[in-house]
Protein backbone atom coordinates (compact mmCIF):
# COMPACT_ATOMS: atom_id res chain seq x y z
CA UNK A 1 0.00 0.00 0.00
CA UNK A 2 1.29 3.40 -0.88
CA UNK A 3 1.22 6.55 1.19
CA UNK A 4 -1.74 8.05 -0.70
CA UNK A 5 -3.75 4.87 -0.07
CA UNK A 6 -3.00 5.05 3.67
CA UNK A 7 -4.05 8.69 3.76
CA UNK A 8 -7.21 7.85 1.85
CA UNK A 9 -8.02 5.01 4.30
CA UNK A 10 -7.38 7.27 7.29
CA UNK A 11 -9.72 9.92 5.88
CA UNK A 12 -12.37 7.32 5.14
CA UNK A 13 -12.15 5.88 8.68
CA UNK A 14 -12.35 9.34 10.20
CA UNK A 15 -15.48 10.06 8.17
CA UNK A 16 -17.12 6.82 9.31
CA UNK A 17 -16.44 7.46 12.98
CA UNK A 18 -19.68 7.83 14.86
CA UNK A 19 -20.10 11.21 16.41
CA UNK A 20 -21.36 11.37 19.97
CA UNK A 21 -25.00 12.35 20.17
CA UNK A 22 -25.56 16.04 20.81
CA UNK A 23 -26.06 16.87 24.43
CA UNK A 24 -29.67 17.55 25.13
CA UNK A 25 -31.37 19.07 28.08
CA UNK A 26 -33.09 16.47 30.22
CA UNK A 27 -36.86 16.40 29.78
CA UNK A 28 -38.88 18.66 32.01
CA UNK A 29 -40.45 16.90 34.99
CA UNK A 30 -43.92 15.61 34.29
CA UNK A 31 -45.62 17.06 37.35
CA UNK A 32 -49.10 16.54 35.95
CA UNK A 33 -48.48 12.87 35.16
CA UNK A 34 -47.14 12.40 38.67
CA UNK A 35 -50.24 14.05 40.12
CA UNK A 36 -52.56 11.92 38.00
CA UNK A 37 -50.82 8.74 39.09
CA UNK A 38 -50.97 9.78 42.74
CA UNK A 39 -54.66 10.61 42.39
CA UNK A 40 -55.35 7.27 40.68
CA UNK A 41 -53.77 5.47 43.62
CA UNK A 42 -55.24 7.71 46.30
CA UNK A 43 -58.88 7.71 45.11
CA UNK A 44 -59.68 4.05 45.91
CA UNK A 45 -57.93 4.37 49.25
CA UNK A 46 -60.01 7.44 50.14
CA UNK A 47 -63.16 5.61 49.09
CA UNK A 48 -62.24 2.61 51.26
CA UNK A 49 -61.65 4.90 54.24
CA UNK A 50 -65.06 6.51 53.72
CA UNK A 51 -66.75 3.11 53.53
CA UNK A 52 -64.90 1.97 56.64
CA UNK A 53 -66.06 5.08 58.50
CA UNK A 54 -69.67 4.48 57.39
CA UNK A 55 -69.52 0.86 58.56
CA UNK A 56 -68.01 1.88 61.89
CA UNK A 57 -70.77 4.44 62.48
CA UNK A 58 -73.44 1.88 61.56
CA UNK A 59 -71.91 -0.66 63.96
CA UNK A 60 -71.88 1.92 66.76
CA UNK A 61 -75.54 2.78 66.11
CA UNK A 62 -76.46 -0.91 66.12
CA UNK A 63 -74.55 -1.43 69.37
CA UNK A 64 -76.34 1.53 70.96
CA UNK A 65 -79.73 0.19 69.82
CA UNK A 66 -78.92 -3.26 71.26
CA UNK A 67 -77.92 -1.73 74.58
CA UNK A 68 -81.12 0.36 74.67
CA UNK A 69 -83.22 -2.73 73.87
CA UNK A 70 -81.58 -4.64 76.74
CA UNK A 71 -82.27 -1.76 79.04
CA UNK A 72 -78.57 -1.15 79.70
Amino acid sequence: MGVPALVLCAVALAACRAEPPPTERPPEPQAQAHTELRDAIQAPQDKARAVEQTLQEAAERQQAQAEDAEGG
